[in-house]
């Protein structure tokens, strides 16, 4: 029953109900959802009397949203409706039990064959179809008691016990009564889950008359009564002196795991018997297991490790006498997906595996369906690891949708799904066309076919597939041919076979879709044996040949015909005589008597005749001993017929087999011969003799395939060997474990680990278990284990922690179970590193950071600067500039006494005309200005002379506190004026493009620097290698040198448009081998002055300045103010740039 317009709701749901309710047709009864999808089952629904049930069709968590169309199917069937099962506008399916006429308790018989059954669904998504869980629909009912609780009578002190039976469904709930009274809720009263109820310690006031009340869904159903009759302590003779006999022994239970067990266990003897309970194999018992009553155990929830064989054991105080009794508690569970396959996106002829993996007991058999159908392996589609690995090669369109893994036991079932999507992308060349398959012998095809139609030009190559077309299971090949070949040989095939071929084109995008396949039927060859023969002589003169046909894996092909080749013994002259392939026996007529013949035959398909039989040698009835009845047969018995194999276990086969099937001969015995398959060792083939007609071979190797053949033995000549049959061992767990583990560091939290498969696998190895642990001592199951699939020999293990020894060990799991793990290896981790633990983004925030700093701490400098109530006093701006010539800022710097530094001059010049005075505003705007290369150029670049003159601060503020120096101009304005205009938009934006250095040249006098008690360094504008402690009053200042003016070649460094390797260049010409002070960039050194200090050059008054003219010495030119610059004392000049 199938259902489209998934988008029409649940409202039709009520919509529906209501309208049949106004017609009089629905009782509206009470309502129980079902969600149906691909999970645990089978789902069980009982409905009531009164009781509904709707089931609802869903994709589960394989897509959202819900189905476009829904299948559904009851008992496998398609589902028809009827007047209590309907189905509803949005797909679901709503049915309902029949109420009974004229009140009766009883279901209506036709609508339990309608209602009760399993149903499933298919819900068609947009990626495939997915199949449904099972739910199975059964309606309430209640039968009759199956045993009445018995009359009985009991000793006071004695235990009385009532038992009653009851089959319903759902399970009833058992309860007594007493005079039709329900019975209190006494220590002394035990009511069983299974319907016993146990008085202890019985007294008078319990005699009475006892009934049991089964209650369910359906109805309450009363047992007949028993009586309870309570006799005085000792009356009873039966009970006097008893021995210990076991009144109510405990039952084999299987329950499913969650279930409650309770095993009962009643003694009787004289006096009370002490009763306990063990394990017989020898475990204790659980201690979530209690004591019910006195005697009685009861396990709530019950689980797997809870399964065993249970003894009670009742001992008669103070004596010897004791009795025992066992029951077996099997606890099953039902199947769990712990590995639930995972979606997959694939582009076409590519590879998917889905790896699914259940636990349960027993254990779950895994099977697989593709868009709710079963899956049926082929060539392309492979089934590996018992099931619990699913490989697809070549994936096609064909091959997108739903996959299920459905794992299976008595428990129930359990699902997981996961879609494949195949991928296929735009401009791929379309399918190989024309193919065709010629077979060229019994082994060997042609395959050619014709580029594609599309795209044609970008294929790269082809790859040419084939299988078997008949049976299951088949092997797909695949071979990789060059883009200029459209035909390919294939041979090692064989004969008298369907096969399949097609071919894929690839190019750089991806593959084509497979081309339309191409049958071929190999051709025949010659049988690959000879039939087994049989001779007998109805009379002296004649010789009745028999044979078995070929089987078809002999004959390869139709044998059209047999050839019967004969002779006497010792004669060479043979005759041959050809029949029909349909022939199974020939007459040799005219032979002499009492002569011996041997006889050989041979079959032969249309490609010729194969290797002929071996001789077999018959002597014919004398004329005076002639049995027409009884055929003669001379020579050796023929080999055993209907030789069969099968797999015992993983160390034994069982080979069986019949007599022959033209014998008459007594066969006295057999013999067996066997060897592990295709090995032609001498050494390695057993005999063993057998005089029956099967035999168990033990001692074999697990997972190992072996060939067998059987010899018969008559009486003084022995028969040849029959055919090969070949059988394999079943698997087993692992013998050894993974061999050749390497570890590898990778990463401070990364190890890789490499190793080859068992030597002795016993099995196909489904996956590899990795248990590791920086602690070697710790019990096994304290380790990390991980797991990874059979046929990966390579793993990473992350998360560990850095420059510490951890210690692996591997092991190998079959589908029987895991095997030994390897001995311990260890490995250290790496140490982890600064970069290892920095990421990007640690990395961005460090950069961010700094420079936010950064920002910040030259924010500080710049609201330091503005704050300067008087602007003349800044570093390097004279207060005795003359009209005319723009001030300009000139920052020096004092070097450390050892090694000498160079002392550099930064002039900062204002980009204005020289008729212009900066206002206080102005001179603040531009005080964190420090670039000299953005603006423009100026025409003037020489200067006839140069003054130097320490200024006196007008104010004590900290800006006042560095020491000043004015240089006049005597001539045109330096090429400085647009040299410190930021770019438009900047703002405070400080841009160090480039540094000009003055070069200072002379042989002046060795001066004194004066002391500074406090140094600032502007680390933030520019950076040098200046490392003078903070207060050192000694540091020294490099007396100034005269320099030359600017050569009129000298090339433009200032206007921020020349070349800077052609201006370092013209830089060091200038310099003439002065040493640079250090490599590394420059910063600021600021001298600030002490108020109160004196001038203390002896040969420079106070007032004076130092005026310098090109070629000459320093002379003195100006006063120096008072508490302009405190002593220096005097020290050579060294210039440097």
């Amino acid at each position: 029953m199938a259902w489209g317009n998934a988008g029409r709701g649940r409202g039709l749901l009520a919509l529906t109900f209501c309208l049949l309710a106004a017609r009089g047709e629905l009782l509206l009864p009470q309502e129980t959802t079902v969600e149906l999808s691909c999970g645990v089952g089978p789902l069980q629904v009982i409905l009531g009397p009164e009781q509904a049930a709707v089931l609802n069709c869903s994709l589960g968590a394989a897509a959202a949203g819900p189905p476009n169309r829904v299948t559904w199917s009851k008992d496998g069937d398609t589902l028809l409706e009827h007047d209590h099962l309907h189905l509803l506008p949005n797909g679901s399916l709503w049915l309902s039990q029949p109420l009974a006429p004229n009140g009766s308790d009883k279901s209506v018989p036709e609508a339990v064959g309608v209602i009760e059954g399993s149903y499933s669904c298919l819900a068609h998504g947009p990626l495939g179809v997915l199949a449904s869980q099972t739910a199975v629909i059964k309606l309430a009912t209640l039968a009759d008691f199956s045993l009445h609780p018995e009359s009985q009578m009991v000793e006071e002190n004695g235990t009385a016990r009532f038992e009653c039976h009851i089959e319903g469904l759902p399970a009833p709930i058992i309860t007594w009564e007493k005079d039709q009274v329900t019975l209190p809720e006494e220590p002394r009263l035990i009511t069983l889950p299974n319907g016993v109820l146990q008085i202890l310690d019985v007294q008078e006031s319990d005699a009475g008359p006892y009934r049991c009340v089964a209650t369910n869904s359906a109805r309450q159903r009363f047992s007949q009564e028993a009586l309870l009759s309570v006799a005085r302590r000792g009356s009873l003779a039966s009970t006097r002196g008893q021995d210990v006999v076991i009144v109510a022994a405990p039952e084999n239970t299987t329950v499913v795991s969650g279930q409650s067990v309770v095993m009962e266990c009643v003694a009787s003897a004289d006096p009370t018997p002490f009763v306990s309970w063990v394990r017989q194999d020898g475990k204790p018992i659980s201690t979530d297991v209690i004591v019910l009553g006195r005697t009685n155990l009861l396990i709530a929830g019950a689980q797997p490790r809870h399964s065993g064989v249970y003894v009670c054991r009742a001992n008669k105080p103070h004596t010897r006498d004791f009795a025992t009794a066992a029951a077996e508690l099997r606890v099953l569970a039902a199947p769990a997906i712990t590995q639930a396959p995972e979606a997959l996106s694939r582009t076409r002829a590519s590879t998917a595996r889905f790896v699914c993996r259940a636990s349960g007991e027993p254990r779950p058999a895994l099977r697989w369906l593709h868009n709710g159908a079963p899956l049926r392996p082929n060539g392309r589609v492979k089934v590996q690891g018992g099931g619990g690995s699913l490989v697809i090669t070549q994936i096609g369109l064909q091959d997108a949708g739903y996959y299920q893994c459905v794992a299976e036991n008595s428990a129930g079932m359990a699902c997981a799904a996961a879609s494949l999507a195949v991928v296929v992308r735009e401009g791929l060349p379309s399918a190989p066309t024309r193919v065709t398959a010629t077979p060229l012998s019994s082994s060997a095809v042609l395959v050619a076919w014709e580029r594609p139609e599309l795209h044609s030009e970008q294929i790269i190559g082809f790859s040419l597939h084939y299988q078997k077309a008949r049976g299951m299971d088949n092997v797909e090949y695949q071979f990789a041919v060059n883009n200029d070949t459209t035909e390919l040989q294939v041979r090692d095939l064989e004969p008298n076979t369907d096969y399949e071929f097609y071919v894929v084109a690839y190019s750089q995008l991806g593959a084509s879709r497979t081309s339309t396949p191409a049958l071929v039927h190999t051709l025949d060859d010659v049988p690959s044996a000879a039939p087994q023969l049989s001779l007998s002589s109805p009379n002296p003169s004649d010789i009745r040949v028999a044979w078995l046909p070929l089987p078809p894996s002999l004959s390869n092909g139709q044998v059209v015909k047999y050839k019967i080749e004969y002779g006497l013994g010792k004669e060479d002259q043979i005759f041959s005589t050809e029949v029909r392939g349909n022939e199974t026996q020939l007459m040799l007529n005219s032979l002499q008597p009492n002569k011996v013949y041997r006889v050989r035959i041979s079959a032969g398909t249309a490609a010729g005749f194969g290797a002929p039989s071996q001789w077999m040698q018959h002597r014919t009835p004398s004329m005076h001993n002639q049995s027409h009845d009884m055929p003669i047969q001379r020579g050796p018995p023929l080999p055993p017929a209907h030789v069969h194999a099968e797999s015992n276990s993983s160390t034994s086969i069982w080979l069986r087999w019949k007599k022959p099937d033209f014998t008459t001969v007594k066969i006295v015995n057999y013999t067996v011969r066997f060897s592990p398959w295709g090995l032609r060792n001498a050494s390695l083939v057993t005999y063993y003799t057998s005089s029956g007609e099967d035999i168990l071979i033990g001692g074999l190797k697990p997972f190992t395939k072996y060939e067998f053949a059987v010899q018969s033995h008559g009486v003084d000549m022995d028969g040849p060997f029959g055919s090969v049959v070949e059988r394999s061992t079943l698997p087993d767990r692992p013998s050894t474990p993974p061999s050749d583990l390497r570890l590898s560091p990778l990463t401070p939290s990364t190890v890789r680990l490499h190793w080859c498969p068992p030597t002795e696998p016993n099995g196909e190895i489904v996956e590899y278990l990795i248990l590791y642990s920086n602690n070697h001592t710790q019990p096994e199951h304290q380790w990390t284990l991980l797991t990874t699939e059979g046929n990966i020999f390579s793993a990473e293990v992350h998360g560990l922690e850095s420059d510490t020894r951890y210690f692996f060990k591997m092991g190998a799991r079959t589908e029987v179970g895991p095997g030994p793990f390897s001995r311990l290896q260890d490995v250290i981790t790496l140490q982890e590193k600064l970069s290892d633990s920095l990421d990007m983004h640690s990395v961005t925030g460090i950069i961010v950071g700094v420079c936010l700093g950064l920002l910040c701490l030259l924010a500080c400098m710049c609201a330091g600067l503005r704050r300067s109530p008087h602007r003349e006093s800044l570093p390097g701006l004279s207060s005795t500039a003359t009209p005319g010539n723009p001030a300009l800022y000139s920052r020096a710097r004092l070097g450390p006494p050892s090694p000498p530094a160079a002392h550099e001059l930064e002039s900062l010049v204002h980009p204005h005309p020289q008729d212009w005075s900066p206002p206080p505003s102005d001179v603040e705007d531009r005080a964190e200005v420090h670039s000299l290369m953005g603006g423009g150029i100026s025409e003037g670049r020489s200067h006839s002379k140069r003054k130097i003159s320490w200024a006196q601060p007008s104010g004590l503020s900290w800006a006042g506190s560095w020491a000043g120096c004015e240089l006049p101009q005597a001539g045109p304005r330096p090429a400085l004026t647009r040299a410190l205009l930021p770019p438009a938009g900047t703002g405070q934006t400080l841009l160090l493009q480039a540094l000009v250095y003055d070069a200072i040249k002379g042989n002046g006098r060795k001066k004194s620097p004066p002391a500074c008690r406090n140094q600032v360094e502007a680390e933030v504008i520019v950076h040098s290698d200046f490392s003078a402690s903070n207060g050192n009053p000694d540091l020294h200042l490099q007396d100034l040198e005269p320099e030359d003016p600017l050569p009129p070649e000298a090339p433009d460094l200032i206007s921020g448009v020349g070349d800077p390797g052609q201006g370092a260049a013209w830089l060091d010409r200038e310099l003439g081998g002065c040493e640079l002070a250090t490599p590394r960039p420059d910063r600021l050194t600021c001298l600030p002055e002490a108020a109160s200090a004196s001038c203390s050059y002896p040969d420079l008054q106070p007032g004076e300045v130092l005026e310098e003219t090109p070629g000459e010495a320093a002379k003195l030119k100006a006063p120096c103010p008072l508490g302009a610059s405190p002593g220096l004392p005097r020290s050579p000049v060294s210039s440097s740039a």
